[in-house]
């Protein structure tokens, strides 16, 4: 079976008359006829039956067509991406990201992947709330959790790298007050409560969920403190300055944990609910520079590199941890 005899039994089916199949394919209606005849005999099946008023399909018909209908989709999709890969890739790509992560490591290695295709032109929003990335005409969003509240069936998302809410603070925090031995310390530290917008129904911002390294249990640690903002540079200052202690992302915090302006808390314990995601609408054909950006940021990303800057550092007056 070929792809002719892929294409024949959907006109049939789609237009009900070998006539109008004919016409549709522009062949003489007797070579239709012949063709079909051919196709029954050879699979030893009927695939319509005919009356004088239409042309329906069997069974075993429909089933064809529906997988005719797959297949010939396979071909046109297969075709364009050979076409593809003998021209450079061109044409816009449009995204969204989270300010922070958007600034700091998705804008740098977007302008490495525009270098290497000059024909593409990359436009990047950032943003604090997801759009709806169809009606808002995104191609997708490199954002720092899956999409809530889509069906799967609607949505393409690929994870990107993986990625920790730790806990820091400043050496001048810890001089004054001591370090935390245990969760149940916290409870006599001033924490530094980050309130961001969109973080899920019920989300309860004064508990950190934390799991001990290894260890599958969650456990949901009650927190308090004098400060706490909607900004999560508000928060990361306030911790610079001695205020607090506060939870946040590796790739946010890696440059002060380089360079000691932070150190990490609790080093066995992590809240791992920040992953790097890749989130677009589902589309049949994907463009190749989309393909080849999704890629490219997989590989830059994976192996994390916020935890190269990240090496957690010892508190004053304290063996440093390997």
């Amino acid at each position: 079976m070929d792809r002719p005899d892929l294409e024949l039994v959907l006109a049939v089916r789609q237009h009900g008359s070998l006539v109008m199949a004919a016409r549709a394919l522009r062949v003489a209606p007797s070579a239709v006829t012949k063709r079909l005849a051919a196709l029954e005999a050879r699979l030893g099946l009927r695939l319509f039956q005919r009356t004088t008023r239409r042309v329906s399909p069997t069974a075993e018909g429909e089933t064809l067509c529906e997988r005719a209908s797959e297949l010939l989709r396979g071909f046109d999709a297969l075709e364009a991406e050979l076409r593809e890969r003998q021209t450079e890739p061109a044409g816009p790509i449009r995204l969204a990201a989270t300010f922070g992560f958007g600034r700091l490591w998705l804008g740098p290695a977007l302008a490495d992947f525009q270098a290497r295709h000059p024909a593409v032109a990359v436009q990047l929003q950032l943003t604090e709330q997801l759009p709806d990335l169809a009606v808002d005409g995104f191609d997708g969003a490199i954002w720092l959790w899956n999409a809530p509240g889509h069906r799967a069936a609607e949505w393409v998302s690929r994870r990107l790298a993986a990625n920790q809410r730790v806990l820091v603070a400043a050496p001048a925090y810890l001089q004054a007050h001591g370090e935390p031995r245990s969760l149940t310390d916290l409870a006599a530290h001033a924490c530094l409560v980050v309130r961001e917008n969109g973080g899920g129904p019920g989300q309860r911002f004064d508990h950190w969920r934390l799991q001990r390294e290894g260890e599958p249990e969650v456990q949901h640690t009650p927190v308090r403190g004098p400060l706490s903002s909607n900004s999560g540079e508000m928060v990361r200052d306030w911790c610079l300055a001695g205020h607090g202690i506060m939870l946040r992302s590796l790739w946010d915090i890696a440059p002060q944990l380089e360079s000691g302006a932070l150190v990490r808390v609790l080093r066995d314990h992590a809240m791992p609910d920040a992953d790097i995601h890749w989130l677009a609408p589902y589309r049949a054909q994907v463009p190749r520079r989309i393909r080849l950006l999704v890629d490219f940021l997989a590989d830059r990303f994976k192996d994390e590199p916020w935890r190269r800057l990240s090496a957690p550092a010892a508190p004053p007056g304290s063996r440093r941890k390997r």
